[in-house]
């Protein structure tokens, strides 16, 4: 009995070092940030990050993260490129990586779910989000901050991609004629069609999709996540059930991601799925049926 418990205790430590808590506080940064298997990962524009960053952050720039291939524009760029761009951070896969966006707005706490998304459809689990972003972390006045450049020693980084997690838009279509929920996370007038966007040749949304407008999910639209409570009471308003299988999609999959982080990762949804290509890849292809909500005439 006695081998037994250490077994089941050794397994869960093993657990728990392959994989980290979707949120961290500026606090438990602060207190964790010099932890040699730690690296925080600075989402700041480089001007931003020269003048002010976290003591030992490395810098990356968001629009690597996303790249137009096969005329689908700002997807998941190849395996191959993104796993040399980990390790030019310093990341291997042993590393717990910790993204502070800036966070003056929910668009800086979507970078940072984007890049989220990305580590673990790549099969990475260690990976977090400073909740509030930088700007959390400098507002006590207690933490320390420093300039400049900081240069990683590159690691070493395999993938071992998740595919279910990077849908298609043929998978998509499946998913929603299987009668699984399609979450707009766009605008409530790109929703119903008033509003089509740059770069689309049809306005609407996806069939019987509901709108949950991803800025909600923050705190006065800030780069600080709203509580679980609040976020469940966010959800149960606008007729997105808190489990079951799903599809968050926007426009090029950038605000979606909050709402996929958010269901997946904070609400525990592990059937919601993130629809990378979004309406900048579907609404191009005439053979893809989309809703109209309100059609307007010209």
């Amino acid at each position: 009995m006695r081998r037994i418990t250490l077994a089941l205790l050794l397994s869960l430590v093993s657990l728990q070092a392959l994989s980290a808590t979707p949120l961290v506080s500026p606090s438990w940064l602060h207190d964790n940030r010099q932890n040699s298997d730690l690296t925080i990962v600075d989402l700041q524009d480089r001007q931003g990050f020269q003048r002010h960053h976290i003591p030992g952050s490395v810098h990356t720039e968001y629009s690597r993260w996303r790249t137009d291939k096969k005329g689908m524009p700002k997807v998941m760029p190849p395996v191959s490129e993104l796993e040399k761009m980990i390790g030019s951070l310093g990341i291997d896969n042993k590393t717990h990586v910790v993204l502070a966006p800036l966070g003056a707005s929910a668009g800086d706490l979507a970078s940072a779910a984007r890049i989220y998304w990305t580590f673990k459809a790549l099969g990475h689990d260690m990976i977090s989000i400073l909740d509030g972003g930088l700007i959390a972390y400098a507002q006590s006045r207690r933490y320390p901050l420093e300039k400049g450049d900081n240069q990683p020693e590159p690691g070493k980084f395999k993938a071992s991609l998740r595919r279910e997690m990077v849908p298609d838009s043929a998978e998509v279509k499946l998913a929603l004629e299987n009668k699984h929920l399609a979450v707009d996370n766009r605008s409530r007038a790109e929703y119903l069609g008033i509003y089509a966007g740059a770069g689309r040749e049809r306005a609407g949304s996806l069939p019987n999709a509901v709108n949950l407008n991803y800025d909600w999910l923050t705190v006065n639209g800030s780069g600080k996540l709203q509580s679980r409570e609040n976020l469940e009471r966010i959800y149960q308003a606008s007729n997105v059930p808190l489990q079951g299988p799903q599809i968050n999609y926007c426009h090029t999959g950038h605000r979606a991601s909050l709402a996929w982080f958010v269901s997946h990762e904070i609400l525990g949804n592990k059937q919601a799925k993130l629809y990378d290509g979004s309406t900048e890849v579907w609404a191009v292809d005439k053979s893809l049926p989309m809703d109209l909500l309100i059609e307007l005439t010209h």
